[in-house]
């Protein structure tokens, strides 16, 4: 099955018309403006279906746009703050935007209590535009599902479109990407290095947030750190994402380097929280196992853990995903951020699982996509650094932290619930043979589904005992 129909045939087409070509797609992607600019980025985590020479341009997409005067900004702070906005600062550097997208612009500012920060304020009317966007875009994306259905079947097209309006919805309401901010903070606060700016003020159209002290980590020379500063700096960062990706399950979808300031003395900061990504615990759970099965150079485990996070199709080629995958892990499982991008491996398991026949949810090729941003970003301070080795090093936490979430109250009640639930089924079933035996009506089932639901059953009961019992016996021992 060759889902690499809706690519273009590179054939026997010389390396500079490819670059050119997808050249003029960044471009292309970057003058429609924010939205066709999520698509970009998304069709960047796909490798399974978008060539080589145009991952590397989309993954060079930016979202900058000439700065507008301040003056077109000042009814939207006057909407959002209320005619005496100017009292919330005392000093606001509008000469010198620190940024200027489509979505929105950012000034450094001086607040009324002194404090230094970013101020972020949304465009005037880009709601409306983009909101018009969407309508075309999902379009665009029922079209392509219904002349291409295989290729649907294993890319889910209508999923990957939800994924990024729900991207963009997020960036349009400042309040979302404050409490992503938030969130973020909470998870950076167990790591000595790494911080993510307080927010100061926020409405759906204006955000205020602390100023991230340093520069840029593609700007800062090795030189200007201490070297066990410098790897310390970075395995906090991989060891950051490996626990949104597993325990928090809401990660910083792009960090990139231009998002991430180093600080000497004082770590690093992690900003623009406006796309991330979220995990339901299977999910989470299903990746660890992928993950650590690459680590453990189990190249079988690990196909095995991936086509569980999927659904293969009526076509898929299990077994020969499984070969695939077997040949990538070895070379994973040992080497360095300088050798090979950690990260990158997800992306091309994708590219297999997608070829193979197997579908996975667009959540998953976005991680890749983040795994890759934050390699690439560790490695401007420690190539040296290997992540599947800062896996290993974070493993023990990252587990007993799931354990104690399996055993928290509201886990318990959910266990228990479903063996209350199985218990009466079982109840009921019992009821049901006792009456066919008293009406001398009894039939034995020896079908092998009914034997299966028998035995599904029975495991409900089992491991639902199981859980209570051990999670009375953690709880006995934890209040004590």
């Amino acid at each position: 099955m060759a889902v690499r129909e809706v690519a273009s045939s590179s054939g026997g087409e010389p390396e500079h018309r490819r670059r050119e070509r997808a050249q003029a797609i960044r471009a292309a992607f970057e003058r429609l403006g924010p939205l066709y600019i999520k698509v970009g980025q998304m069709l960047s985590t796909r490798p399974d279906f978008v060539s080589a020479a145009t991952i590397d341009e989309l993954g060079k997409l930016h979202d900058r746009v000439p700065a507008a005067p301040f003056s077109e900004f000042e009814p939207v702070l006057e909407a959002e703050l209320g005619s005496g906005w100017r009292r919330a600062f005392r000093h606001i550097d509008t000469e010198h935007p620190l940024g200027s997208a489509s979505l929105a612009q950012v000034y450094r500012v001086r607040l009324a209590d002194g404090r230094t920060g970013a101020l972020k304020v949304q465009r005037p009317g880009i709601r409306s535009i983009v909101h018009t966007d969407m309508a075309v875009l999902r379009t665009a994306g029922k079209l392509l599902a219904a002349i291409r259905p295989k290729f649907n079947a294993v890319v889910d097209v209508d999923a990957m479109v939800d994924l990024i309006f729900e991207s963009v919805d997020n960036e349009l309401d400042f309040t979302t990407e404050a409490g992503h901010m938030e969130l973020g903070r909470a998870q950076a606060e167990e790591f000595d290095l790494l911080t993510v700016p307080e927010v100061l003020m926020v409405t759906p159209r204006v955000l205020v947030q602390d100023l991230a002290g340093g520069r840029s980590i593609r700007e800062i020379a090795r030189g200007e750190l201490a070297e066990d500063e410098r790897v310390a700096i970075a395995h906090d960062l991989l060891a950051f994402m490996y626990r949104s990706y597993f325990v928090g399950r809401l990660f910083h979808a792009d960090p990139h380097p231009g998002n991430i300031f180093v600080e000497p003395g004082r770590g690093a900061s992690l900003i623009d929280w406006g796309m991330v990504g979220r995990l339901d615990r299977p999910m989470s759970l299903k990746l660890a196992l992928t993950l650590i099965n690459i680590v453990q150079n189990d190249g079988d485990g690990a196909a095995r853990a991936w086509v569980e996070m999927g659904k293969p199709t009526q076509w898929a080629d299990i077994g020969g995903f499984t070969g695939d995958v077997a040949g990538l892990v070895p070379k994973a499982a040992t080497a360095s951020l300088e050798e090979l991008n950690f990260g990158m491996t997800l992306t091309r398991v994708l590219r297999h699982s997608t070829n193979r026949g197997i579908k996975i949810g667009p959540v998953i090729p976005m991680l890749g996509k983040s795994f890759a941003n934050m390699e690439g970003s560790i490695r401007c301070l420690a190539p040296e650094l290997s992540a599947a080795e800062v896996l290993q090093a974070e493993l023990a936490d990252i587990v007993l932290d799931l354990v104690c979430e399996t055993f928290s109250e509201s886990h318990l009640a959910r266990g228990v619930v479903e063996l209350l639930l199985a218990a009466n089924g079982s109840y009921n079933h019992a009821r049901g043979i006792l009456r066919d035996v008293s009406n001398r009506d009894l039939q034995i089932p020896v079908d092998s589904k009914s034997a299966s639901n028998q035995e599904l059953t029975a495991s409900k009961i089992f491991y639902g005992t199981l859980t209570g019992v051990g999670g009375a016996w953690l709880w006995q021992r934890l209040k004590r």
